[in-house]
């Protein structure tokens, strides 16, 4: 009869490795997963009021994001702006937008938006002149908080173009208090 070996015991040196190597791994992996599919945000400003505050954090999808009326988008610290903006998208391209800053109401394509999310009626003017139509390639974007928002009603910001949109705000995540879907 044939005497078998004992099994081999991996020694503490090749165990630590194994561990390591599927760390690494990992984080690898989340690493990609917050470059490429999604982000976290903190919100600066009061421009988005009463839908998100400054200092709290969002996750935003970034990966395969195509844009739609109504969503709050964070956009670019590329753009002609200068620093990463967080608004709502109100045109898209071909839209033609009008506000009528003596009612407080902003009109697409004619009808009149029902915005249930703004902190105030639209009637501060900023110097972009209206009716205007949104050109191809762009989005026309308003902050939540209409008074303290500088946002596509001034030549500074004005037509965003899609690209410079890094993706949609999601959840906010902190104050956990908060957590919830952002719409």
């Amino acid at each position: 009869m044939e005497e078998r070996e004992p099994a081999r015991r991996r020694s503490g040196a090749q165990e630590l490795f194994e561990w390591y190597d599927a760390l690494v791994f990992a984080l690898a992996a989340i690493v990609l997963v917050f470059m490429l599919v999604v982000r976290i945000i903190t919100i600066s400003g009061s421009s988005m009021e009463p839908t998100l505050y400054s200092g709290q954090h969002v996750l935003v999808q970034s990966m395969l994001y195509t844009p739609r009326r109504g969503d709050v988008v964070v956009v670019d610290g590329y753009s002609a702006y200068g620093n990463p903006i967080v608004k709502r998208i109100i045109g898209m391209e071909g839209d033609v937008i009008d506000i009528d800053f003596s009612a407080g109401v902003v009109i697409r394509n004619g009808e009149v938006l029902d915005e249930p999310y703004v902190s105030a009626p639209t009637t501060l003017q900023l110097d972009v002149q209206f009716p205007v139509t949104v050109p191809e390639g762009c989005v026309f974007v308003l902050g939540d908080n209409r008074p303290k928002s500088k946002d596509s009603r001034s030549s500074d910001i004005g037509f965003l173009d899609e690209r410079d949109i890094l993706g949609k705000v999601l959840w906010r995540i902190t104050p956990f208090s908060e957590f919830g879907a952002v719409s």
